[in-house]
Order: structure tokens, then sequence, then C-alpha cells
């Protein structure tokens, strides 16, 4: 993966994050996700992350809230870098978010300010500060299943553009921006090697380009 100069060094990560919970959105190490903040309590949470690290956890919501208890959340989320932050006539916050490294989140920490703030691991994610190869014929493999995803689904893309990302940027981009279910992106973004990762996104599209006289349908006798 390549190195940003401001990411920080993996043995000086913080030990705690705000998080932000966002259904359906992650944002991977190495890429970027906008947010438009509006909400008081996060935009608490962008100039207190502003004066402390720049970092902020997305952690995608498990479940519905309930009536006085905080929203569950799943355990793995990433941290992104506020790299870019502009404040608008309005009153919101436009920032850019660069992935910086996944964790698991640990105990929540009572907060003033409105948002949440969780103890978090980076311990089992230490190899997305790592350089890592994939074999050619796996990337192409996925490109051939992402072609024929986007046909069944009568999706466009910039095949170009696509095939001069690495490796590893083509697939955290796809496992952030293609439109399948929150519990699929979460067990990808949860796929701690890279290979994985792809080999199961694979799967994923493959079985997602299934016509629909092949899905087999069983009828109690």
């Amino acid at each position: 993966m390549s190195r940003n100069a401001f990411r920080p060094p993996f043995d000086q990560l913080p030990a705690t994050l705000p998080i932000f919970p966002l259904p359906n959105v992650v944002v991977m190490p190495g890429c970027q996700l906008p947010l438009n903040v509006f909400e008081p309590r996060y935009l608490n949470m962008v100039f207190d992350a502003l004066g402390a690290e720049r970092m902020i956890g997305i952690v995608q919501p498990e479940g519905e809230a309930r009536s006085g208890k905080p929203q569950p959340l799943y355990r793995v989320g990433t941290a992104g870098r506020i790299s870019l932050f502009q404040e608008t006539e309005d009153g919101r916050l436009l920032i850019m978010l660069s992935g910086v490294c996944r964790f698991v989140t640990g105990e929540e920490i009572p907060s003033t300010r409105g948002y949440r703030r969780m103890m978090v691991d980076w311990n089992p994610f230490r190899e997305d500060y790592q350089q890592t190869e994939v074999d050619a014929g796996l990337r192409e493999e996925l490109l051939q299943s992402l072609r024929d995803y986007f046909e069944h689904h009568r999706l466009e893309a910039d095949w170009e553009l696509l095939a001069r990302l690495e490796t590893w940027e083509l697939l955290d981009r796809l496992v952030a921006g293609l439109p399948i279910a929150v519990a699929e992106r979460q067990m990808l973004v949860e796929t701690v090697s890279l290979k994985q990762r792809l080999r199961r996104l694979n799967a994923l599209l493959q079985c997602e380009s299934l016509p629909a006289s092949s899905v087999i349908s069983v009828r109690p006798q």
C-alpha cells in the first residue's frame, strides 16, 4: 500500500477513537471518504478530532437503536484521518477522511460531547501497514467477475481507470463502493488479508451475477 506522509506510524495510533456510526458506509485503508457533517454532536466530534489526532472511527451499525440504549455496532471499523475540511455558511462541515487502519472496538468511554468514544485494538489489522502482493491471475479473475457483475446489473464503469489502480486500491474501492448489503460489506471489512478479501469479493460478485434460472428453489413435498 502506498504510504501517506501524514499517516501516523502503527505504534503511535491512539488507544481511543471518536466513533461515527454510518449505515452501509465504510472507508478502507488508503482510500478516501467525503462526509457532510451537520448534526451538533458530530460537529463537536470533528472539531475535537481536529484539535487532537485528526482521526475518526467509521463503524457500521449492526441493528436499530433501542430506547435508552446505545445503537449496537459491528465490532470492526476503520479509522480515517481528516485530511481536508471546509466550513459552509449554513453551519456544516465538509470533510475528507483518508483511511488509515482497521480496528476492533472495545470498551465504550463516557462522553459529554454527544458523540461516542471507544477503546480500540489495532493489532489484528497490522497488515494494513504492510505491502502485500497478489497473484496477477487473481486480479484478472476479479476484473472478469466485475465485468460480469456490471453487465448483469446494467452498470457502467471506467475500465481504463480500474485497470490502472493497484490491486489493493481496486479491491478496497470496490469494498466501499459496490451496491452490496451491509452484512456482506462488513464481512469484507473484517477480512484481514488482502488475498482472502479478494477471494471473498470475487465469490460474492460471481454469486450476484448468476442468472435467475440458475437459482435452485426447494419446495416441501
